[in-house]
Order: C-alpha cells, then structure tokens, then sequence
C-alpha cells in the first residue's frame, strides 16, 4: 500500500487516539484502532515480525525488514501512542492523587459497560463457559484481596518486565484494557509516575517488556481465541467481573508504607462506611453521575465499533 505524508499524519493522530485510550483503565486501544480501521493492518504488521524478518535484515538489509514489517506504519502509530501516553501520565496522575473518588468511579463505569459488551461476545452459554467464568472471577478477587506481593515503592525491573509484556498483550485486544491490567497488578501508580518524572530505566524496561509480549504472548492469545474463542471470553470476563474490587472507589487503607505514605494495601468499604472510617465525604452524587458517563463511554465507543464491522 502506497502511502503519503498525509496518510502517515492520519496513522499518528489514530495512534495518539489509542494511547489516550490506553493510560484510561477500562478503555482499550485495541477498541479505537479497530474503530478507525488500522486493527487488521496492526494485526497482520505484528505477526510479520518474525524469523522470516530477520532472516531478510541479515540477507537482503534493513530495507526489505522494513519492508516486510510495514515499518512505516509501526514509526507513525507507535510515535502517535508514545505521544499521547507520555502528555496525558502527568495529568493522570495529579487527578488520581487529588479526586481519587471521581476518577475510580469513572473507571469502575467503564468496567461495567466493557463486561456488558464482553458477555455479548460468549456466543455459546454453557456449563464449561459457566465453570471458567466462575473460576477465572473468583481468582481475580482473590488476587485483589490479597497483600500486594510488591507494593509501589520496591517494585522490581523484573516484575515491570512482566508488567509490560502483559499489558500490551491487553492493549491489543478489542474490549481489554492494557491499564487495567496494571491496576490489577499494582503498576497503575508506578508507570504512571515513572512517565510522568521520566524515569527511564523504569520506561526502558516497561518497552522492553511490551516488545518480549507483543512478539510472544499475542501469538498465544490469537491461538486461544482462534481455538477456545467462547472459552476465553469467559474467562476475560469473569476475571473482570471479580477484579471491580480493585476499582471500587472507596477504600480503606490496611497498610501505609513509612517511607513516602502512600497506601500500600487497602479493603473495599461502603460509601457509608468511608465516611466513618476516613472523615472523608464520599461524594456518591458525584460518583454515580461519571459512573454512568464512564458507561455510556465505552457504550458509544463499543457502539460505533459494532456499527463498523456490520
């Protein structure tokens, strides 16, 4: 496909589209490239990134790599998502620090309508789909209930490696969300701090982790769902259904590292019981009012996506 400067233009600004999408738990960026109609091309660009690939970078040179990878459209897509991630971690992290209330029940609304539409995607209800829904659902609260294993402050490059080869398997999933992914493990805070301050050792080994993932994990993820298609959509949403406790927006804090006083474990409470706890309002008006704009969100999104592929 022969493009020009222009089309290269339009790629980046979908690109800075997607990675908006992805510094937000709850919307994925799988979700907007399908929406503005790169996903197959996105696709299909990752799977040629392969030994055939590098067997042409060492026999013909790094033109005909370029070439056979669509390296073109990987430099205006991935330049469009760095951008956007990168201007929008700081802002992220401010309104996380000051309305962490109105931002979780943003994100718990997104959730809700992400598993909505996830659920229409299980064509075949039955007692196998049923049994890993449960299963996977149950595994997650249990993994947001639990002490952290690595709180914020002693995360390990090791664990960002992980961290980062899972979240963009996520990212590139329509209905996934690569930042929820991080919620769920605990990186959220330590990403977005380590884009917001440009920490590069921790951004370095995050990207080197995304390209272990997309080059490894993807090709598992497209074997699942070409094989257990009903299967996996069960399990993504039951995991997603048990992982809301993560995202509740009011909670309680059990452990408080000494060092910087940030909340290293907390529990779920109600609304009524934050107020007890904490002396803090629980702005539930407040709360409802972008729980249901986070819905209608994703619902718009997911809506428009569905219109596209009909």
């Amino acid at each position: 496909m022969k493009r020009n400067i222009l089309d290269y233009l339009v790629i980046s600004l979908k690109g800075v589209a997607m990675g908006a999408a992805d510094v937000v738990p709850g919307v994925s960026g799988g979700t907007i490239a399908f929406i503005s109609g790169i996903y197959e091309e996105l696709v299909d660009s990752i799977s040629r990134i392969n030994l055939q690939a590098f067997k042409l970078l060492f026999s013909k040179g790094l033109g005909a790599f370029w070439k056979h990878i669509n390296g073109s459209f990987f430099l205006a897509l991935l330049s469009g998502i760095g951008l956007s991630i990168l201007s929008l971690a700081k802002g992220m992290k401010w309104l996380l620090e000051t309305h962490p209330i109105m931002v979780w029940s943003f994100f718990f609304g997104l959730m809700i309508a992400s598993i909505y539409f996830l659920t229409k995607e299980i064509e075949r209800w039955n007692l196998a789909s049923v049994v890993v829904m449960l299963l996977s659902g149950v595994a997650a609260y249990i993994i947001t209930a639990i002490p952290p294993l690595v709180n914020g402050t002693e995360q390990p490059l090791i664990f960002i490696l992980f961290c980062g080869a899972l979240a963009i398997c996520a990212m590139i999933l329509p209905g996934v969300s690569g930042a929820f992914v991080l919620v769920l493990l605990g990186a959220y805070h330590t990403i977005l701090d380590a884009l917001s301050s440009w920490q590069w050792k921790v951004i370095f080994t995050f990207a080197i982790g995304a390209v272990i993932g997309i080059l490894s994990f993807s090709r598992g993820l497209k074997w699942l769902f070409a094989h257990f298609r009903n299967l996996t959509f069960a399990g993504l949403t039951g995991f997603i259904i048990g992982s809301l406790n993560k995202i509740w927006p009011w909670k309680m804090a059990l452990e408080i590292d000494p060092a910087n006083g940030s909340v290293v474990w907390e529990k779920s409470v109600s609304p009524c019981a934050f107020k007890e706890l904490t002396h803090c309002e629980p702005q539930i008006p407040t709360a409802i009012i972008l729980a249901v704009v986070g819905f209608l969100l994703i619902y718009s999104i997911e809506y428009i996506a569905g219109k596209t592929k009909k």
